[in-house]
């Protein structure tokens, strides 16, 4: 498992916008939005290409939002949404989208949860009925709470416990950053999953859980005021919260190299490199992201890039080699890059191809060509997910839950076309020095008597 499942790109949020760079202007440009008198957001992107219709629910709560002893109980509550309330049973509410011809499913990440039904666009109203009910009565019993946890806690060990590069990225995360909450894992450390209790989940759900503190996104074959009435009619009822006030969360400043090996199961040695860099918040006068972002593509953008091209198929130094930046979110960014060793190689040998692959384009940078290349497969590499509704939906609420606006989508693509070669030698001369470098490597151990790792009976719901 590549580390870049647990991130979400820049270049996939902006790329993604539009099938050509031409036409780049007109792929934010139809998402209208309203805001109930109860502060719930409500985001519509028609898409008539079929009668269905992607609906999503995001709260802007995550594992940034967890306080000490309680990591992974916005994952764990993700979970609970899904057990009951007054007047559905647990259990009910994916049975009823299902009986519908619909599916559904979440997700939790560090800046928000999410929760989606993809069905015909007739069946919206009990889309809409089911969630309104679950943002305002959620039922969480003990019983049902205790079973949950068993199932979190199998999950972690599927997820995490029993994948090695995953245990490194967890681990490097914990090294590389002191303070801020990212630092911690979004399923959870395992201790505060074993002592979590039913009143850790209510008081998160009874915090953040509110239509002030919610977006609700549309994505299809819908008109904009035909939905806005509908969700009036059912998610309008809802009173709206008290939201606690966020304090800044400002990561101290790195003061050197730090290394860190990982002991685990695994067939092959691994590393993986994190540097401290700048993150978007201003999407109208930013610059570096877009550049770290175009960085990325250049050394790992396709087949043809940097490092697979030279590191894997010209020298054989690594079986495989990437590269991929943390552009879009609430707290600190990174740019990180991996590898796995090639036969009679070690990660040293990786780590030091890495930095010489990284170091080119500082001393020498890239041509024009080389970019105008890289920009174009960009695009490319996203096209067929701009055919898809429930990308569009999650590209818009997952910039939203950044902090973003959807409304700057087409501004940011066009930033993102507008970098230079210089630009990207610049941020790769200013970012990527030891007093701002994690590398963490795994030592593998031993495989004897380890059971392959399988997902967990009752998990249906992604983290």
């Amino acid at each position: 498992m590549r580390i870049a499942v647990h991130r979400l790109r820049l270049a996939a949020c902006l790329a993604a916008s539009s099938i050509l760079w031409s036409s780049a202007m007109a792929a934010a440009a139809d998402a209208v939005e309203h805001t109930l008198g109860n502060g719930l957001r409500v985001i519509v992107k028609p898409d008539q290409r079929a009668p269905v219709v992607v609906s999503m629910v995001w709260y802007k709560a995550g594992s940034v939002d967890e306080f000490n002893g309680t990591t992974g109980v916005a994952h764990v509550l993700e979970h609970m949404m899904f057990k009951g309330t007054r007047s559905v049973p647990g259990g009910e509410f994916s049975k009823r989208i299902a009986a519908a011809g619909g599916r559904d499913n979440a997700f939790t990440s560090k800046d928000y949860t999410g929760y989606f039904q993809m069905l015909h666009k007739s069946q919206l109203p009990l889309s809409f009925k089911l969630e309104a009910d679950r943002m305002a009565n959620l039922v969480l019993a003990q019983e049902e709470f205790a079973k949950e946890i068993r199932v979190v806690m199998e999950e972690r060990r599927w997820r995490t416990d029993d994948q090695p590069r995953a245990m490194v990225y967890e681990r490097l995360m914990a090294t590389a950053l002191v303070a801020h909450p990212y630092r911690h894992p979004i399923i959870g450390w395992m201790n505060d999953i074993e002592n979590m209790r039913v009143e850790d989940a209510r008081a998160f759900y009874e915090r953040w859980y509110a239509p002030n503190n919610a977006i609700l996104v549309l994505v299809g074959d819908v008109a904009p005021q035909e939905m806005f009435d509908l969700a009036e009619q059912y998610f309008g009822g809802i009173k709206p919260k008290a939201l606690p006030p966020r304090k800044p969360q400002e990561e101290p400043s790195q003061l050197g190299l730090k290394r860190l090996t990982v002991k685990a199961p695994a067939e092959l040695p691994y590393v993986l490199m994190a540097y401290r860099v700048p993150v978007l918040r201003d999407p109208e006068n930013d610059w570096e992201p877009y550049a770290l972002e175009m960085l990325a593509n250049v050394l790992d953008g396709n087949a043809a890039a940097r490092l697979p091209r030279t590191l894997v198929r010209t020298e054989r130094l690594a079986n495989s080699a990437g590269a991929s930046y943390d552009g879009i979110g609430r707290g600190p960014g990174l740019f990180y890059l991996d590898g796995v060793p090639g036969s009679g190689k070690t990660v040293e040998e990786v780590e030091e191809g890495l930095r010489r692959e990284l170091h080119k384009i500082a001393v020498d940078g890239v041509t024009e060509e080389e970019l105008r290349r890289i920009k174009a497969q960009a695009v490319a590499a996203h096209v067929y997910q701009r055919d898809s509704m429930f990308f569009q939906a999650r590209q818009i609420g997952s910039v939203e839950s950044a902090g973003l606006s959807h409304k700057t989508l087409d501004l940011m693509l066009e930033k993102l076309k507008a970098v230079t070669a210089a630009q990207v030698q610049e941020v790769a001369n200013k970012y990527f020095n030891d007093d701002d470098l994690t590398v963490a490597y795994l030592d593998p151990q031993p495989l004897v008597a380890r059971k392959p790792a399988v997902p967990p009976p009752g998990l249906r719901h992604a983290q």
